[in-house]
């Protein structure tokens, strides 16, 4: 990068540091280096760095992330006769302002270092009336002879310069300050030249740009220490967090971004996915139905066949889903059996039967209360089914030729907009006519956003009524699953890079599928260890098959719901050793019974709680329930004879709680005469993070579950229709705290794995990496995506993304950095 004379301004009188930044900034906007929106972000720098340099030179410069206003590489410089009050006490009279989208600017830096020993030069140049003797003060050949740091013979290391602008100004500073910690004398080298870390100034003349190796030189009593921790300093990239670049990565889910001003609506993110079709909207029809009914007796005759019907209908719809090898998705259908079959509703509709009402008509009634009443509840997760039980309702009609008047589909594909949709509503579309869905309603965890994601159709819940009154005027939409947005009004132009986006996304799928064996191997050869989450035990098998290493979370709970009893020693052995099989020796992580809360199961009758969540749930529920616990651990300790097990306890907030139920899993191992197992805790509640250094001191690992450790930080329900868009597991104070955990676990040599669902997305995988997780658990989908994003970076480069995340105030901010990846 050369000096012109078209970037020179001579005699400028700026009143402050704020005017001369501006200065120096218009001059290279009026060149056509920049946009001026850097000014602002070089203004912002002096925020957070002394960009002062010495000697009456300052060198502003942009922030990282704003290195895309940047037309051209190039360098401005203000001259101020009579200098301007850089920071207390410091005169600047040449402002040497950078923009460079790289290190092309170190020649530059480098020649300045040369400035800076000749003090008579600089008074020179602040008053010269000639551009030239700062074009060629400042533009000349850089120096290629040694440095004047002495030579002596010394115990060597070298060390590859990792920071993304080299050794400039405050990586230097850094180094200098480490090196004067020891008595031994130092020297860096980098080829023919040498420097003494005494001064900065030394070092910025050597001119080493990021990726470089240097030679690091020591004598002295302390020398091989000396060399080891600046070793260490330099490859960890000397506290340079600011200036260093996102890791790349092409697995990150892009976003979509008209350049049009197109309009769009925000909801909440069910489903990923971007779709690009006409919408159609599924308006809700109204039932015809007689409310005055035959005899008692064929009435209920009536209610009973449909039942029946409905019934069978239930469980022909499980078994369809689980031969897809959607286990969970099938489990919903088992719920709504268990709806269908409280017999409060057969009663209630019974009574309105021998009032003279038509079977149909009560039937209705009956299940429309009970659905409004679920939907006012405070317990969001109960609203949030109020959706299954009115499906229950509307397949009984449907047996008893009752249905709702809706609109059939177009046949061309659409994207499908509704009030909210059932779970049967979702089964049954057709995926070549429906290619996306938004709703007024609903929640992100509910059924239908399940059902969606198994069928790989993107989905936006909760967007509110303003959705439903939007022009359906057959003009081409883009749902953007990935950003919770739906965009209409758009160019050809906005359209064609949805399509070509919609296609990039596709093969990176398809890239990162065939690669899935491979492991998430960094480019600098950090290895980060990625496991699946599985709810049911022949979903083992199905995570290897998708390229997971093992399993880092096995949610037992499927062995406890949704039936009448607790399942036996024997079951629960049973389900254990056929998943250790399936996994041949990988590791399996065991979560003891986590239910209470939204989780309840008939043989469990939990007391009416106003908040079950803060309630008897985790590891509370079953100290309470010392034989239930005492059956699962049995069953557990005596699978771990077959493979390696390790067990998880849930829940966890006091030490106490830690304690008493390591205690009692010992007892239990003794008496099944069990090799020992790892225990861990899950990190779930705030308590836990801010005890982490005590309790590292005592388990085995930590296993952090971001979904509720967001909730109970935030205090924003998850499952909350209308807050839970603000749970995000992104926000700073859940970094923070999961930094703090891996912090205090690294002090004690413990290991630390993620189970929520912020590793499922790229941009929170990398930034859990830097944070130090060593294990990400994930759902079995994002297994093969986010291993890909893992491989595209580094681990210095991981670590600057999580420190600038730490530093953000909002998950808006952290989010926005992963649109700069």
């Amino acid at each position: 990068m050369q000096i012109s004379a078209q970037t020179i301004l001579l005699g400028a009188t700026p009143r402050n540091k704020l005017e001369a930044i501006e200065l120096a900034g218009i001059t290279l906007v009026d060149a056509g280096l920049i946009e001026r929106a850097y000014i602002e972000s070089m203004v912002e720098r002096e925020l957070h760095s002394d960009t002062f340099l010495g000697h009456g030179i300052a060198i502003p410069h942009g922030m990282a992330p704003d290195r895309h206003l940047i037309k051209r590489t190039g360098v401005s410089v203000v001259q101020i006769p009579r200098g301007v009050e850089w920071n207390d006490g410091e005169r600047v009279d040449l402002v040497v302002a950078i923009a460079a989208k790289s290190d092309e600017h170190l020649n530059i830096l480098a020649a300045l270092t040369d400035v800076l020993d000749d003090e008579e030069l600089i008074g020179r140049l602040s008053q010269t009336k000639n551009v030239e003797d700062i074009v060629a003060a400042l533009g000349g050949k850089r120096q290629t002879e040694e440095g004047t740091a002495e030579a002596f013979e010394g115990q060597t290391i070298e060390a590859k310069v990792v920071g993304y602008a080299g050794l400039h100004a405050r990586p230097a500073a850094r180094l200098s300050e480490i090196a004067s910690q020891f008595k031994s004398k130092i020297r860096i080298e980098y080829g023919t030249r040498s420097a003494s870390p005494d001064a900065v100034i030394s070092i910025l003349k050597l001119g080493v740009a990021g990726g470089e190796t240097v030679r690091i030189v020591a004598q002295g009593t302390d020398a091989q220490q000396a060399l080891e921790v600046l070793k260490r300093e330099i490859e960890s990239g000397l506290g340079d967090d600011l200036e260093a670049p996102l890791p790349a990565s092409s697995s990150v889910q892009s976003l979509f971004a008209p350049m049009s001003e197109a309009p769009f609506l925000k909801g909440v993110k069910a489903a990923p996915g971007l779709a690009i079709a006409p919408l159609h909207f599924l308006r809700k029809g109204s039932l015809q139905i007689e409310e005055t009914g035959g005899d008692f007796g064929t009435e209920c005759a009536k209610l009973q066949l449909s039942l029946k019907s409905a019934r069978e209908e239930l469980l022909r719809l499980k078994q369809e889903v689980e031969g897809r090898g959607g286990r969970d998705e099938a489990a919903i259908f088992t719920a709504q059996l268990s709806l269908q079959e409280d017999p409060e509703l057969l009663t209630e509709s019974e009574n309105l039967i021998r009032e003279g009402k038509n079977a149909a008509w009560a039937w209705n009634k009956t299940v429309t209360e009970r659905a409004e009443e679920m939907r006012g509840s405070s317990n969001a997760r109960l609203a949030e089914r109020s959706v299954d039980l009115e499906d229950v309702g509307a397949r009984v009609l449907r047996f008893m030729g009752i249905v709702s008047t809706e609109s059939s589909l177009p046949e061309h594909p659409v994207i499908l907009v509704a009030g909210d949709l059932s779970p049967s509503q979702v089964v049954g579309l057709d995926t070549k006519r429906v290619v996306g869905i938004c709703t007024a309603e609903g929640g992100p965890t509910s059924h239908t956003a399940i059902l969606a994601s198994s069928l790989k159709l993107p989905l936006i819940v909760a967007m509110g009524g303003e959705v439903l009154e939007l022009a359906n005027d057959g003009a081409l939409c883009v749902l953007d699953g990935n950003a919770g947005r739906l965009y209409s009004q758009l160019s050809e132009d906005d359209l064609k890079a949805a399509r070509e986006l919609q296609e990039q996304l596709r093969q990176q799928e398809d890239a990162a599928f065939g690669e899935r064996y491979r492991p998430a191997l960094m480019r600098d050869g950090h290895r980060m260890e990625v496991v699946a989450n599985i709810g049911v035990a022949n979903e083992a098998a199905k995570a290897l098959e998708n390229g997971a290493e093992g399993v880092g979370l096995l949610r037992t709970e499927f062995l406890f719901l949704h039936r009448d009893s607790a399942p036996s020693e024997e079951e629960q052995f049973a389900a254990l050793c056929e998943m250790n099989d399936a996994l041949n020796g990988l590791p399996l992580t065991v979560r003891t019974l986590d239910i209470g809360g939204d989780k309840t199961a008939p043989y469990l009758p939990i007391p009416h709680e106003e908040n079950p969540f803060l309630g008897v749930r985790g590891m509370r529920l079953t100290l309470r329930r010392p034989e239930l616990f005492k059956t699962q651990l049995r069953a557990v300790f005596r699978a771990s004879e077959t493979g390696p097990i390790r067990l998880l306890f849930p829940m966890i907030g006091t030490l106490e709680e830690w304690r008493k139920a390591r205690d009692f899993a010992e007892t239990v191992r003794e008496e099944v005469g069990a090799l020992s197992v790892e225990y861990g805790v899950m990190v779930e509640v705030p308590s836990a993070a801010l005890m982490a250094r005590e309790f590292a001191e005592e388990v085995d690992f930590f296993s952090i579950g971001t979904n509720d450790l967001t909730q109970y930080t935030l205090a924003v329900d998850r499952l909350h229709p209308e807050l839970s868009g603000e749970a995000d597991s992104l926000h700073p104070a859940v970094l923070r705290l999961i930094a703090m955990t891996v912090e205090a676990a690294k002090e004690k040599k413990k290991k630390v794995s993620v189970c929520g669902n912020i590793g499922d997305d790229a941009l929170g995988a990398l930034v859990l990496s830097g944070l130090g997780v060593n294990t990400l658990s994930l759902s079995i989908p994002a297994i093969a995506r986010v291993k890909a994003a893992l491989r595209q970076t580094d681990t210095i480069s991981s670590q600057r993304l999580a420190q600038r995340a730490l530093a953000c105030r909002t998950a808006a901010e952290v989010r926005a950095l992963g649109e700069q990846l």
